[in-house]
């Protein structure tokens, strides 16, 4: 078989736009499995989310990157990878993003821990019911966080000319959420850690992603699959265009590659 690994983004693409895991994407991707192809679950959501929405059956046989490569595990090789942003540059951060703005809603990852500086209705956004720990500024300075996110109006460029050569800044979600992690971390990052580990050369590796957090896969991987609601430039970018999420684009492919 030609590709021996698949890189699956969760939201915009293995997910619909339901949050749901459809019959025919569960179908491909366990019928992969059996033939002996790896499964990489690559997303920005934490563990939480992932247990929420992906079934077991499909949980017990990925191996799983969260917060957009900051956390890793791979029950295959013991791999259990946290690569935080240090409370230091946290706390710089913070207060840089809160001078722009007085009121940005600030959200921190700490692990599988959520935490936020004030209440706020995030269902909507994240699909997930679940709330937030609401700590003080100061608590969430000292923290090694994960993630950080942003919800509201913040100059993105100075932010990232201020931050780019400390931080892995990704704005997705039609530019409503900006997500930051560590440099050190990012999709492209893990799933080459985890491949090394796995034996499998890159270029035997299928990747398939919607939004700006996947361009990285897309230039490291064999072969990449843009979904039919992909953003422009993921598009361009990308070896193969599919159907969208809410139409199996997922295992449209897959069914074809078998």
């Amino acid at each position: 078989m030609k590709y021996s690994t698949i890189v699956l983004d969760l939201d915009g693409t293995f997910l619909d736009s339901e949050k749901r895991v459809s019959e025919r994407n569960f179908r491909a991707v366990v019928k992969c499995h059996q033939l002996g192809m790896k499964i990489i679950f690559a997303t920005a959501r934490p563990p939480r989310s992932v247990n929420q929405f992906i079934p077991e059956d499909l949980r017990s046989i990925g191996s799983f990157i969260y917060y957009n490569g900051a956390l890793i595990t791979c029950p295959l090789t013991g791999i259990n990878h946290h690569e935080p942003i240090n409370s230091m540059l946290t706390a710089e951060l913070l207060d840089y993003c809160l001078s722009c703005n007085p009121g940005l809603d600030i959200n921190l990852e700490v692990k599988d821990k959520w935490m936020s500086l004030k209440e706020y209705e995030y269902s909507s956004i994240t699909k997930v019911k679940e709330l937030p720990e609401i700590k003080s500024l100061n608590e969430l300075k000292n923290q090694e966080a994960t993630k950080v996110l942003f919800f509201g109006k913040i100059d993105i460029e100075s932010l990232k000319e201020r931050y780019s050569n400390k931080l892995n800044i990704v704005i997705t979600d039609n530019g409503e959420l900006v997500q930051i992690t560590s440099d050190k971390a990012s999709k492209e990052k893990a799933v080459t850690l985890l491949c090394g580990s796995l034996g499998v050369p890159l270029e035997k590796v299928i990747v398939f992603g919607d939004d700006y957090n996947d361009t990285g896969l897309f230039r490291i991987c064999g072969w990449s699959v843009a979904m039919g609601n992909a953003v422009g430039h993921l598009k361009e970018m990308s070896k193969e265009i599919t159907d969208t999420n809410d139409n199996d684009g997922v295992a449209k492919v897959l069914e074809r590659i078998l």
